[in-house]
């Protein structure tokens, strides 16, 4: 009887180990290392791949925002330079408009005046006592050199065509004549523009020598309209 209640006993034993070795097959099958399952681990796994495929859409969506702003920043760039290249025209244009007197200008400046020697002698001629178109170019010239942007004579505004000419006591200016005094007046820096004006052995003395009575002045404000309007002022 012994024998076979020991086979009995080992046959119980056998038994439970049988389980206990299936259970754990099992068991390790269903889970992976640190105690997440199968499924768990492939939703991980997909989670994260989503994860990594976004993460790379995101860096070239930040490298295409980051071209896309350069350009936008090259664009603003140059959309300024033709703005300021655009300005710069429109004021050269205005000031080549204000040089031919197509445009109205106002500002300081200088006037001189000219006028015919109060004393002529007996012996002497009389045109060598009086303002002639020479006398008026030489300042006129004086004062353009010396920066003037607009002149004028006895109010009539004057340009690159413009035509002076004496006729005796007389000047005629675009065909309007004036008689003496004449205003020569100008608008530009009047410090600059007197002090070439006066600058000894200038065109100031020169005139002086030729028997013409000279008078120079600075003024806060000078008008002159375009030659277009006709009205003449200064």
């Amino acid at each position: 009887m012994k024998p076979k209640g020991k086979y009995v006993l080992l046959s119980i034993v056998m038994l439970v180990l049988g389980y206990l070795i299936a259970f754990s097959y099992q068991l390790t099958n269903e889970k992976k290392p640190g105690g997440i399952s199968a499924e768990q681990w492939d939703k991980e796994y997909e989670s994260r791949q989503l994860l990594i495929e976004q993460e790379e859409k995101n860096l070239m969506l930040q490298a295409e925002l980051q071209k896309k702003q350069k350009n936008v920043q090259n664009y603003e760039k140059k959309l300024k330079k033709d703005k300021q290249a655009a300005s710069g025209l429109v004021e050269k244009i205005e000031n080549l408009r204000m040089y031919v007197g197509e445009t109205g200008v106002k500002g300081e400046g200088v006037q001189i005046t000219l006028e015919d020697s109060s004393y002529i002698p007996a012996d002497e001629n009389a045109n060598n006592y009086i303002v002639h178109e020479s006398h008026i170019f030489k300042v006129i010239n004086e004062l353009l050199i010396s920066g003037a942007s607009a002149v004028s004579i006895n109010g009539q505004r004057i340009s690159a065509d413009s035509y002076i000419f004496c006729n005796g006591p007389v000047i005629t200016v675009d065909g309007n004549q004036f008689p003496a005094p004449f205003v020569i007046s100008a608008i530009g820096d009047p410090d600059v523009m007197i002090a070439a004006f006066t600058i000894s052995g200038g065109i100031s003395e020169q005139l002086v020598y030729d028997n013409i009575v000279v008078k120079s002045e600075k003024k806060s404000e000078i008008t002159m309209n375009s030659m277009l309007q006709g009205d003449r002022k200064s």
